[in-house]
């Protein structure tokens, strides 16, 4: 390039923003691939490619550049620019930046930051040395090469580092250009050493999210992920302005345990105001007080639907332990016949132990023997009369939606198991006719279903409480000898071989 005249720029420090400038702006020097890439944006840029190597930092954008009076306005600490200007020109942007500082976080990473810009046919090039900006008192100038007309240069903004302090991770690059760019932003790619930078994604149960409050929207999505997916080392969900994240938060949700470690996701609230470096909200402003209560309702929604995942879950896991349960009784009744309330029972023969069709079927067995029915054809006054004598005063007057309900054939009659909620207090497990019902709420049961290993021997001990009691009635200590025989033997080390 041609240099037509060389300038210099001075730089006006605003006192009131001094105390944000450099190693004191950010913690983390990778936070200003943040702050550069976002300035692209709000320039109106389609594509901005970073190139990181050992020594430097390049970001480089195709957005509208600078002209001398953009350029000069750009050094100026503090600026309000954006704030009076928030939305971009050309494709009608909400701009990401407010107070033009967010350059100066180079100097704690860089001894050298070099702008190149082009508008049209200006074009210039600014170097701001750390060693200058340190030997100066308030007021600094800043070399300034000014380019002629190039007709095969496009717009934008080329930016470099150099001399760089510590090494960059391209991994940390990535996540923190994932994390705090609009990437989903429509008309912008990020691209870091030739490849472009996906937007994070999950997969799991989505909830989208949608609410309105007096001051603006809050949207985005959660995602319950599933267990194998869970990362407890990237907790919380993104609250986002603009596009860009400024923290990570649990919302109170860090009191559920390990299943924070599945709730993933973002939100987005352009009305929350920030601290000055970006880093934060202003807490005790009104309109994060309203944001917080949306959160509050959204937090309610995923633990219901975390509440009825571990539903579905536990009745998989209750349905199975009962079919285990099931066939253990039925070959050691085989084994036992004279135990047996039902005849003489086949080894080997098990029937009637199916899936969610067979269940809903066996359920509506249960319903139709626990609840009163009108006649069904014709029946001998004998058997009405057994009907309702046994039907008078039913224990049970109708099983719950979440009943779980299981059917074996017994020898020449029908078994079915029930497992319902009859509530904390209720008997652990009775029986009704050839009907068990055992009670998900006892407190014996709830602590024995969290154990895998023993979920079956504890359905299985009820079961043959019950099967024992039902032909055994006068003596309980015979009863309960059979019943100890049954267990032993539905467990029998040649059933586990």
């Amino acid at each position: 390039m041609n240099i037509k005249e060389k300038k210099e720029l001075e730089v006006t420090v605003d006192k009131r923003h001094i105390i944000s400038i450099g190693e004191r702006l950010y913690t983390e020097s990778v936070e200003l691939l943040r702050e550069l890439i976002n300035n692209a944006y709000d320039a109106d840029a389609t594509e901005v490619r970073v190139e990181i190597d050992a020594d430097t930092i390049t970001v480089k954008d195709n957005g509208t550049g600078m002209d001398e009076e953009g350029l000069r306005q750009y050094f100026v600490i503090g600026s309000d620019e954006k704030v009076l200007r928030s939305v971009s020109p050309r494709l009608g942007r909400e701009r990401i930046g407010q107070f033009g500082i967010g350059k100066f976080a180079s100097l704690a990473a860089a001894s050298r930051f070099e702008v190149l810009t082009r508008r049209g046919d200006f074009g210039a090039r600014v170097v701001f040395d750390k060693d200058d900006w340190e030997s100066s008192r308030g007021t600094w100038r800043l070399p300034c090469d000014i380019f002629g007309p190039d007709p095969g240069a496009g717009d934008g903004t080329t930016v470099i580092l150099s001399g760089l302090t510590k090494p960059f991770s391209l991994g940390d690059a990535e996540e923190k250009i994932r994390e705090g760019v609009p990437l989903k932003a429509p008309r912008f790619a990020v691209f870091l050493n030739g490849c472009q930078v996906a937007p994070r994604s999950y997969s799991g149960q989505r909830i989208p999210i949608l609410e309105g409050c007096r001051f603006g929207a809050v949207s985005g999505e959660v995602v319950i992920t599933p267990k194998s997916l869970a990362d407890p080392k990237d907790l919380g969900i993104e609250i986002k302005v603009k596009g860009a994240t400024v923290k990570k938060d649990l919302f109170g949700m860090e009191t559920w345990g390990k299943a924070i470690a599945r709730i993933k996701g973002e939100v987005q609230a352009n009305f929350l105001p920030l601290t000055s470096d970006r880093s934060n909200f202003i807490t005790d402003s009104d309109e994060y007080r309203e944001f917080l209560k949306v959160m509050e309702k959204l937090v309610g929604i995923i633990k219901k639907k975390l509440g009825k995942e571990a539903d579905r879950r536990d009745d998989v896991k209750a349905g199975r332990a009962v079919k285990e349960a099931l066939r253990r009784l039925h070959r050691a009744l085989a084994l036992n016949p004279d135990f047996s309330p039902f005849g003489p029972i086949p080894l080997g023969e098990e029937k009637g132990i199916g899936g969610a069709a067979a269940e809903t079927a066996r359920r509506k067995t249960v319903e139709s023997e626990v609840q009163p029915e009108s006649d069904r054809g014709e029946r001998t006054a004998e058997a009405q009369a057994e009907k309702k004598r046994k039907r008078r005063n039913p224990l049970i007057k109708r099983i719950t939606p979440n009943a779980i309900v299981r059917k074996i054939k017994m020898g020449d009659q029908a078994v079915s198991v029930c497992l319902d909620f009859f509530g904390e207090n209720g008997p652990e497990c009775f029986s009704e006719g050839n009907i068990v019902y055992i009670n998900r709420d006892h407190s014996l049961f709830i602590r024995e279903s969290q154990r895998s290993a023993a979920y079956t021997m504890y359905v299985a001990r009820l079961l043959t409480q019950e099967i024992s009691l039902m032909k055994e009635t006068k003596s309980p200590r015979l009863a309960f000898a059979r019943q100890s025989k049954l267990l032993k033997d539905a467990f029998a080390e040649s059933e586990r071989s």
